[in-house]
């Protein structure tokens, strides 16, 4: 039997999702943008990574989120779990142990990838979350329904929710400074203050030339592979390491990317407004369930 708090729940994501489409609103075709041939992005080489955290406190004073001082990211002890983004902290660098043979372990940085073509993009219903052809995934709170469609959808778990605020909930991940990148010409908070230049902001074409590059001068340092060039369709986020990918927990992803998939599934949902008419069938199915529970409570009450 549903109860009371799950029916509002279930109602209220379906009454947005069927109002957006009976208003016209489609789900974005993120699988079929068209990107700028100068679009940006960063290459992260986790084999220069010191885990110094700078990128940690740079990210939080950019974005306004709560963040110890600088000189509290010394603080090794935080290694000793491997951490999520979250909607309070963007990115964070985990460490994993050094690779045979050497003593050196590899600090990772962990961040909205900002896909090529995202599956989050794809499964929003209401257009709130948007991919800008220069590279980063944008957010719109405004356009928010609250469904958390993009939570599953997303291949590397990135967005997370404000479920402390009952009034005002978003969507919260890394936006890739937008304001810095596409307004201002700067690199991402992260990067400029990297001291070790573990982290380059350029066009991505000459990211993946310089990390072709790192690979054929030092194939001994470097796994062949450069994530992100076409992995899960491409991301504006590429990365090198010394070891397979998803020992530092990245999925392993083909080269297509789920977008497909989610707008396969949303659209054919939505066609020919098939959608809402089974939604608000799912309501009345419901909705008599729960009247049936009350009248039954309430014949129980008077025996």
């Amino acid at each position: 039997m549903v109860s009371r708090r799950d029916f509002l729940k279930i109602t209220g994501t379906v009454a947005g999702t069927a109002v957006a489409s009976l208003t016209g609103v489609e789900t974005a075709s993120a699988s079929h943008l068209e990107l700028s041939p100068d679009r940006f992005g960063v290459l992260t080489d986790y084999t220069e990574c010191i885990g110094c955290r700078r990128c940690e406190w740079a990210c939080a004073q950019e974005n306004d989120l709560p963040f110890d001082s600088l000189e509290s990211c010394d603080d090794q002890s935080v290694f000793e779990l491997m951490r999520r983004p979250d909607e309070k902290q963007f990115t964070v660098v985990n460490r994993y142990d050094p690779p045979e043979g050497s003593d050196k372990p590899l600090d990772v940085k962990v961040q909205c990838l900002h896909c090529e073509h995202p599956a989050c993009v794809s499964a929003c219903p209401v257009c709130a979350l948007e991919k800008n052809p220069m590279g980063p995934v944008t957010y719109d709170a405004w356009k928010c329904i609250g469904c958390r469609y993009c939570m599953v959808a997303c291949p590397f778990q990135i967005p997370a929710y404000e479920y402390h605020d009952p009034l005002t909930p978003k969507v919260m991940k890394c936006t890739m400074c937008t304001e810095r990148t596409l307004s201002e010409g700067k690199p991402p908070a992260c990067v400029e203050i990297c001291p070790v230049e573990a982290l380059v902001f350029g066009p991505r074409t000459e990211l993946l030339e310089l990390a072709r590059n790192r690979i054929r001068r030092n194939p001994d340092r470097y796994l062949p592979h450069v994530f992100g060039e076409y992995d899960g369709g491409g991301t504006s986020w590429l990365m090198l390491a010394d070891r397979d990918f998803q020992e530092v927990h990245l999925p392993a992803l083909g080269d297509t990317s789920p977008a497909e998939i989610t707008e396969g599934i949303q659209h054919g949902i939505f066609r020919g407004f098939s959608g809402p008419l089974m939604l608000f069938g799912l309501v009345s199915v419901l909705a008599k369930s729960m009247g049936d529970k009350d009248g039954l409570e309430k014949e129980d009450n008077h025996e």
